[in-house]
C-alpha cells in the first residue's frame, strides 16, 4: 500500500501462491476452476465475439459472451441483469491494468480499448460508491453485496480497524453465515474460512461476541455490519499514493463528501466539494483549486505529485464520478460546459446520480425475486420477497430456535423490511454552493456555541466550525420550491409528516445507546455482563420495533404524496390505520419500558462503583454524537409515548367525526393514552432522577444528591448580596433544601456549592423597599438570612412562588426527612436568623483541588444557559419542553444575503440542534433558546417569504422558514414554550399571539 506505483493492495492469485512465474495481465486459474472451463471461449476468441470472465462479490466466476466491439456498459448491463441487481449504480467492474493497478471499466469506451487481452483478464464486481449511511440502500440484496465487499476489504487489509472492531465485524459475519452460536460449528467455520489476517489470534474474542447475537437473522447481521463499518475512518477509502510540495508521502482518496488526504492510515485533511472550485491534472501533478473564501487569494491551489500522468488521470476520473454521483441532481449532459472540472477531457460520469437512483427505487415499486446466499452453510437461508405485498420479508429456519422467539423475530423483520424509501426532503446543490457564512454564530461547533450564542453582550466569534465547513451548505433553489408546492396541503398530511420527522430523530437518539454507547463499552470491556444484558435486552427490542415502525410511516407518506401509482394515492391519504396497528403492537413492549427505572438506577450505581465504566461514561458524553447527557436518551422511549398521544390528539381534533381516518386515530389514541397513563408516574420519577444525576456530576461540594425522596424543583441565576455587593450565583431548589453556588475557575466550568439551606423553618419575603434593589427578596433560613435579586419581576415572582410551595410541602410532610444535610455547608455560627449573611468572595477560589476534579462539561446544559442568560428553569418547564419536542427541515436565511440554507433542525431540552441532513449522526451547531424572543419578521426586516419566523437575543438575529402553515405554527408554538421565561408564565404576563418578550 505504501508503494507509489500501486493504487492499493493486490491480493495474490492462486498461481502466485503456488510459486508460478508471474505474467503481467494474464490471470491464473482460481481454486475449483478446470482448464477446460478456462479455455471454453478459445474458439470464439478467433471469431467476432468476446468471452470475458467476471468474479462476483461471493467469489463465484461466470463467463459472458459479448460482441467484439462491445462497450463497457454492455458487460455491466449483462452482469447486473444476470445478478438481478437493481441498485446497480453503486457497483462497477474493476480489472488490473498492465501496471497491475486496479482500475474501473469505463461504460462508454470499447472494452478492447481499455483491456489489452479481455479474454485473459479477470473482471471483478466491486462496490464503486460507498454511501455515508447504509439506510440509503433500499434493497436487502444490495446490503448483502456491500457486506461481501467489506468482507473482501477486511481480508485484503483495506479496512484497518482495532482488533475489537474487527472481531465484532467477523462475529456478525459468522451469525449471518451459519446462524446462532454453536461452539463446534463456530470453530469449524473459522477453520475453513479465512476472514482476517489475524483471525487465529482473535478467534476466542470472535466467538464470545458471536454468542451475544442470539436470534439475529442474516438481514439484521448485514445491517449491523454496515452500521459498524460506516463509522470507520477507512470505510470505502481507496488510496492513491502521492507526495505534497515538500515531498512528504501522502495518500489521496475520494469519498461522498469530497477529497481526503491521509498520512499512513490517519486522515489529515478533507476538502469538501463546496470548497473546491476546480480539479485538474498536468502531467504528474494533480491540482485542487479552492474557492477564495477557503484559503484566501494567496493559496487557492494545492498541488500533489503522483507517480505518472496515468495515475493522475485515473484519480481525476474517480473524482469526476464521485462528484457527479453524490453531488448532482441529474446526469451531466455530454456537451454541457464544464465548470467544476478541467475542460481538457471529455470524460463524464454516465450513470444515474444517487438522487436519481433513490427516486427511481422510491417511485418504481419494483419487487425483487428470491435470492439465496451462495456461501451460507445453513440450509433455509434463502430470502424471499412476497410479490403480493409491498414488503420485504426475510425468513430463515433455525434448527433449535424457540417458537416464541422465532415469531417475535419474524414480526420485527416484517415491520423492518418494508420496501420504500423515505422522503428525505433534502437535496444537494451543485459544486458552486457558497460556503457557510463564517461570521454567523450558528456556524460554530457545539463546544464553542456558548461563547457566541449564549453570552449576553458578547460579540460572536468569527471562528468557523470545521464540521460545518466540511459538509457544505445546500440551498433550496427554484426547482425545489416548485416541487414543494406539488405536495399535499392538507393539515392531516403535515401532522403525519411530523410523526415521520420526529420518529427519525427518535430512532437516531436510540442509536446513541444501541450502537454508539454499546460500541464504547464493548471496546473497553467496561460494563459487567449482567448490566449489559439488563440495558441492551430492554432497549434493543424497542429499537428494532421502531425501525419497522419508521418504515411503515415512510411508506405511507410516500403513497400519500402521490409518488406511487395514481389509483392508490387517494386510498392511502391517511395515517390512523398505521398508527393503530403499531400502537397495538407497541403495547407488547410495556414490560420493557417499565424496567427503564431499574436500568437507569443500576447504570448510575455501576458508574459510581466501577472506575473504568465511569471513565468510559464521561468520555462518551464528550463525543459529538452524545449531544445530550447520556442518561437522557434512556428516557426517550417513555417520552415518545407522550409525543404519540399529543400528535394523535391533534389528528382527532382536526378530523371531522365522519372522516374515515377518525375512528382509527381515536382507537390509536385510546391505546397510547392507556400506556401513557400507566407509565406517567414512572416517567416523572425517571426525569427527576435523571436531573439529579446530571447535577451530581456538575456540582462540586455536595454528595448524595440523588438521595431517595429528594425532588428537583427549579434552577436559575440570582444575584446574592455579599460584602462586595451583588454577586452572581446559581441557585438550585429541591424539595428539602436550597443550594447556592458559584461558577468554577477551571476548564470544566463546574459550579461549587457555597451554601445549603434547609427548607424546614424557612421564610421568604419581598424586600425591594428595604434594600433599594429592584426585584429583591429575602430568604430567612434556620441559621442564615440571605438577600437575593432576580433579573426581572417575573423571575422574582416565580422563585418566591416555588420557594413557598416547597416550604409548604416540607412543612406538611408527616415523616421527618432522612436526608442529612452536610454540616460543613451549613452556617454553624451563633448569628441570629435576622442577621443577613454577607459571604466573602475569597472562598470562590478555595479548595482548588476539588475544583480541579476532572469531569465533562457541556456548554448547552440548562444550568450553564441559565447562568449566561440570567434566567431560571423549573421542573415543570422541563416537562413541557419534553412534550414539545420537534424536528424537521427548515430554511435558514444567510446573513446579508437573499440566499436560504436548508438544515435539519431538532428542538429538545430548550435548544435547537442543527444538522445538514436527518441522516447525520451528530449536530453541526446548537442554539440554546432561553432568553430569545420569537416573532414574525417586521417590515424593516425585508423578508418577502411566507412561513418565516424570527429569533432574536440582543444583537443575535436569525430567520427561519418553514414549509407550510402548519409546520410554521408548530415551530412557533414549541419555541415560544421554551424561548423565554415569560412564554411559560401565562397568568402573570400577557402575551402577544406571535411575540414572546425577553427578560
Amino acid at each position: 500500500m505504501g508503494d507509489v506505483d500501486g493504487f492499493y493492495h493486490i491480493p495474490q492469485t492462486a498461481g502466485a501462491r503456488l510459486g508460478s512465474q508471474f505474467s503481467a495481465g494474464i490471470s491464473t486459474l482460481e481454486p475449483g476452476q478446470s482448464l477446460s472451463a478456462a479455455m471454453g471461449g478459445s474458439g470464439k476468441a478467433q471469431g467476432k465475439g468476446l468471452q470475458v470472465r467476471v468474479q462476483g462479490l461471493d467469489d463465484t466466476q461466470e463467463f459472458y459472451d459479448l460482441e467484439a466491439k462491445a462497450i463497457g456498459q454492455m458487460l455491466l448491463s449483462a452482469v447486473f441483469q444476470r445478478s438481478n441487481l437493481i441498485e446497480s449504480d453503486y457497483f462497477g467492474l474493476e480489472f488490473q491494468n498492465v501496471q497491475m493497478n486496479w482500475v474501473w471499466l469505463e461504460p462508454m469506451k470499447l472494452i478492447v480499448k481499455q483491456v489489452r487481452r479481455p479474454m485473459n483478464t479477470l473482471f471483478r464486481l466491486s462496490v464503486k460508491f460507498f454511501p455515508p449511511d447504509p439506510g440509503q440502500l433500499q434493497e436487502e440484496f444490495t446490503r448483502y453485496l456491500f457486506v461481501l465487499q467489506l468482507k473482501r476489504d477486511l481480508m485484503e487489509n483495506r479496512l484497518p480497524c482495532t482488533e475489537n472492531t474487527a472481531a465484532l465485524l467477523i462475529s456478525h459475519l459468522i451469525q449471518s453465515e451459519i446462524g446462532d452460536y454453536d461452539d463446534t460449528a463456530d470453530r469449524e467455520f473459522l477453520k475453513q474460512n479465512k476472514l482476517l489476517p489475524i483471525q487465529d489470534r482473535l478467534q476466542e474474542k470472535i466467538m464470545d461476541l458471536h454468542r451475544k447475537h442470539l436470534g439475529q437473522n442474516p438481514a439484521e447481521s448485514d445491517f449491523q455490519i454496515l452500521e459498524i463499518a460506516r463509522k470507520l475512518e477507512m470505510y470505502g477509502v481507496r488510496f492513491h499514493p502521492a507526495a505534497d510540495r515538500e515531498g512528504s508521502k501522502i495518500n489521496l482518496s475520494v469519498a461522498h463528501m469530497g477529497l481526503q488526504v491521509f498520512q499512513g492510515n490517519t486522515k489529515i485533511n478533507t476538502f469538501n466539494w463546496s470548497k473546491i472550485r476546480k480539479l485538474s491534472f498536468k502531467r504528474k501533478r494533480f491540482l485542487i483549486k479552492l474557492h477564495p473564501e477557503v484559503h484566501g487569494p494567496h493559496q487557492d491551489t494545492l498541488e500533489f505529485t503522483m507517480a505518472s500522468r496515468d495515475h493522475c488521470k485515473v484519480f481525476w476520473k474517480k473524482c469526476v464520478e464521485h462528484h457527479s454521483f453524490f453531488r448532482l441532481f441529474d446526469q451531466q449532459q455530454p456537451k454541457a460546459k464544464a465548470v467544476f472540472f478541467s475542460r481538457g477531457s471529455s470524460f463524464r460520469y454516465s450513470g444515474r446520480t444517487q438522487k436519481q437512483l433513490m427516486e427511481y427505487m422510491r417511485d418504481s415499486g419494483i419487487r425483487r425475486t428470491p435470492y439465496q446466499r451462495r456461501n451460507s452453510k445453513m440450509c433455509g437461508s434463502t430470502r424471499s420477497l412476497a410479490s403480493d405485498v409491498p414488503k420485504q420479508v426475510s425468513s430463515r429456519q433455525d434448527f433449535d430456535r424457540d417458537d416464541t422467539i422465532w415469531k417475535q423475530v419474524c414480526f420485527c423483520l416484517e415491520l423492518f423490511f418494508i420496501k420504500i424509501f423515505s422522503f428525505a426532503g433534502s437535496s444537494l446543490d451543485s459544486a458552486q454552493s457558497p460556503p457557510f457564512d463564517s461570521k454567523s454564530p450558528l456556524t460554530l461547533s457545539p463546544s464553542t456555541q456558548m461563547s457566541a450564542l449564549s453570552l449576553p453582550g458578547r460579540t460572536p466569534s468569527p471562528l468557523q466550525s470545521p464540521i460545518l465547513s466540511e459538509v457544505g451548505s445546500p440551498r433550496l433553489g427554484e426547482d425545489e420550491e416548485g416541487r414543494r408546492k406539488r405536495f399535499p396541503t392538507d393539515k392531516a398530511y403535515f401532522i403525519a409528516k411530523e410523526i415521520l420527522t420526529t420518529e427519525r430523530t427518535y430512532l437516531k437518539d436510540l442509536e446513541v445507546i444501541t450502537v454508539w454507547f454499546r460500541s464504547a463499552v464493548i471496546k473497553e470491556n467496561a460494563m459487567p455482563e449482567g448490566l449489559m444484558n439488563l440495558l441492551f435486552s430492554n432497549i434493543d427490542p424497542i429499537y428494532e420495533f421502531h425501525r419497522g415502525f419508521l418504515k411503515d410511516i415512510e411508506q405511507r407518506l410516500a403513497l400519500w404524496e402521490g409518488r406511487s401509482n395514481a389509483h392508490v394515492k387517494g386510498e392511502y391519504q391517511r395515517i390512523g390505520d398505521v398508527m393503530l396497528s403499531n400502537m397495538c403492537a407497541l403495547k407488547e413492549f410495556t414490560s420493557y419500558l417499565q424496567k427503564h427505572d431499574e436500568v437507569l438506577t443500576e447504570l448510575e450505581k455501576a458508574t459510581k462503583r466501577l472506575k473504568k465504566l465511569e471513565t468510559v461514561y464521561k468520555e462518551f458524553e464528550l463525543q459529538k454524537v452524545c449531544y445530550l447527557p447520556l442518561n437522557t436518551f434512556l428516557l426517550k422511549p417513555i417520552q415518545r409515548l407522550m409525543h404519540y398521544k399529543l400528535i394523535l390528539e391533534r389528528l382527532c381534533k382536526h378530523y371531522a367525526p365522519h372522516h374515515r381516518d377518525h375512528s382509527d386515530c381515536k382507537e390509536a389514541l385510546k391505546v397510547v393514552a392507556e400506556m401513557a397513563a400507566q407509565l406517567q408516574s414512572s416517567l416523572i420519577r425517571l426525569e427527576n432522577f435523571q436531573k439529579l444525576t446530571e447535577l451530581q456530576r456538575d456540582l462540586i461540594g455536595i454528595e448524595n444528591l440523588t438521595a431517595p425522596g429528594r425532588q428537583f424543583i427549579r434552577e436559575g441565576c440570582l444575584y446574592k448580596l455579599t460584602k462586595k455587593g451583588l454577586q452572581q450565583r446559581m441557585f438550585f431548589l429541591f424539595s428539602d433544601m436550597l443550594l447556592y453556588t458559584s461558577k468554577g475557575v477551571t476548564a470544566t466550568n463546574q459550579f461549587k456549592v457555597h451554601g445549603q439551606l434547609p427548607l424546614h423553618g424557612m421564610l421568604v419575603e419581598e424586600s425591594e423597599n428595604e434594600w433599594s434593589v429592584p426585584h429583591c427578596f429575602t430568604i430567612y433560613a434556620a441559621q442564615r438570612t440571605i438577600v437575593v435579586a432576580a433579573s426581572s419581576k417575573v423571575e422574582m415572582t416565580k422563585w418566591i412562588e416555588d420557594l413557598n410551595m416547597a416550604i409548604d410541602m416540607a412543612k406538611k410532610s408527616r415523616e421527618k426527612s432522612e436526608i442529612v444535610l452536610d454540616p460543613g455547608l451549613c452556617d454553624r455560627s451563633n448569628r441570629s436568623s435576622d442577621e443577613v449573611s454577607l459571604e466573602s468572595e475569597d472562598d470562590t477560589h478555595s479548595s482548588r483541588s476539588s475544583l480541579d476534579k476532572q469531569t465533562h462539561h457541556r456548554a448547552n446544559t440548562t444550568m450553564h444557559v441559565c447562568w449566561h442568560r440570567n434566567t431560571s428553569v423549573s421542573m415543570s418547564d422541563r416537562s413541557l419542553a419534553v412534550e414539545n419536542q420537534l424536528s424537521g427541515y427548515l430554511l435558514r436565511k444567510f446573513k446579508n444575503s437573499n440566499g436560504w440554507q436548508k438544515l435539519w433542525v431538532i428542538f429538545t431540552n430548550f435548544c435547537l440542534f442543527f444538522y445538514k441532513t436527518h441522516q447525520d449522526d451528530f449536530p453541526l451547531a446548537s442554539l440554546p433558546l432561553l432568553g430569545y424572543t420569537v416573532s414574525t419578521p417586521a417590515e424593516a426586516d425585508s423578508i418577502q417569504k411566507e412561513y418565516v419566523f424570527k429569533l432574536q437575543f440582543k444583537s443575535h438575529v436569525y430567520f427561519f422558514r418553514a414549509e407550510s402553515e402548519y409546520t410554521f405554527e408548530r415551530w412557533m408554538e414549541v419555541i415560544r414554550s421554551a424561548a423565554s421565561a415569560t412564554g411559560r408564565l401565562n397568568l402573570l404576563v400577557p402575551r402577544e399571539p406571535l411575540q414572546v418578550n425577553g427578560n
